[in-house]
């Protein structure tokens, strides 16, 4: 059950007619699936503003999904397409769109029908009752368990940064106004986290359940080991909650190394004799050695962002662009 906060009949709502509506959707292994997805999508979005654009960002798919995309662009006036020199993972694609978008409300979705167009108008009526950003919490997942483990690694680490509640609901199908966006205009890191970037605009946030399908062909890019390293630079690249663990273990085992001196020093002085024993030793050294190696991996892993920030390494690089392109981009 939704708390008392989030809409409970969002279902009864309707969303207003608004002058401008875009659509943004990462592309990756879908050839067979885009057709569809347009089609539903034109089902859909003339009954929701007067005017509307799908911005299709291909992140590089080694299949015919660019080829499949020129062909549907040609025919579909409000279709654009963007086309990046390399696979730069699903976040960096939805900033690419997010950045070329024309209309003040920007919805984001995936590219596999999981997410149905027919859906959007559910998340609209509850943007329009004051909220910044919406998700659409999936009513009932579709997704194994390992990958059900890593979205739940992945929200664990969002709790510090978008609250425990919200952070329970995340998903990749949202919708937020675009004045949100400005908060990350130009935000150039190369590990992207668009829930993160949200939160820099706002804290508006909200969630109301969806329908959620499965998956109609292929399988999903986004694995468990994506997953897991999507939470990691989550963690390390918009926190320091991670460094903070490292000083509480260091205070930690600083307080440990104290009690066992205390032990050491009382026992000789009470018994006369130290404390015997090699096995002893090695597991206190074995301690504090494992307890300097995390804290080092965690200083190394920030050390690395900083690095690669030095090297101005840009989220994504545009290959080709179709459709309308008159925005300033400034």
């Amino acid at each position: 059950m939704a708390d008392a906060q989030w809409p409970r009949e969002t279902p009864k709502l309707a969303p207003r007619l608004r002058s401008g509506l875009s659509v943004v959707i990462p592309v990756y292994r879908s050839e067979a699936i885009l057709p569809e997805l347009v089609r539903r999508l034109d089902e859909v979005l003339p009954s929701l503003g007067s005017e509307f654009e799908v911005v299709l960002v291909n992140d590089s798919s080694p299949d015919g999904s660019w080829n499949v995309i020129c062909r549907l662009q040609q025919n579909v006036p409000w279709l654009r397409a963007i086309n990046l020199m390399r696979n730069y993972g699903q976040h960096n694609a939805l900033l690419c769109g997010i950045r070329a978008t024309r209309f003040g409300v920007i919805v984001t979705m995936d590219d596999d029908l999981q997410h149905p167009p027919e859906e959007i108008p559910k998340l609209l009526a509850v943007l329009d009752q004051g909220y910044d950003v919406v998700y659409g919490r999936p009513a009932q997942e579709q997704h194994g368990f390992l990958r059900d483990l890593a979205s739940w690694t992945t929200k664990l680490a969002l709790q510090n940064m978008m609250g425990a509640e919200i952070a329970r609901q995340v998903s990749a199908f949202r919708v937020f106004r675009a004045e949100v966006a400005n908060a990350f205009r130009h935000y150039e890191g190369a590990f992207v986290s668009i829930d993160v970037l949200l939160t820099w605009g706002t804290n508006r946030f909200v969630a109301t359940p969806v329908r959620h399908e499965p998956r109609k062909q292929g399988e999903s890019g986004y694995t468990l080991r994506k997953l897991v390293t999507h939470a990691t630079n989550m963690m390390t690249g918009f926190t320091t909650k991670p460094l903070q663990l490292a000083s509480l273990i260091g205070f930690g085992f600083t307080l440990f190394g104290f009690g066992v001196l205390c032990y050491v020093v009382g026992r000789y002085l009470l018994q006369g004799t130290p404390v015997p024993g090699f096995p002893f030793l090695a597991s206190i050294v074995a301690l504090f050695s494992g307890a300097q190696l995390f804290a080092l991996g965690i200083i190394g892993e920030y050390l690395a962002r900083m690095h690669f920030r030095s090297m101005q390494k840009p989220p994504y690089v545009v290959r080709a662009e179709l459709g309308d392109q008159s925005k300033d981009r400034a």
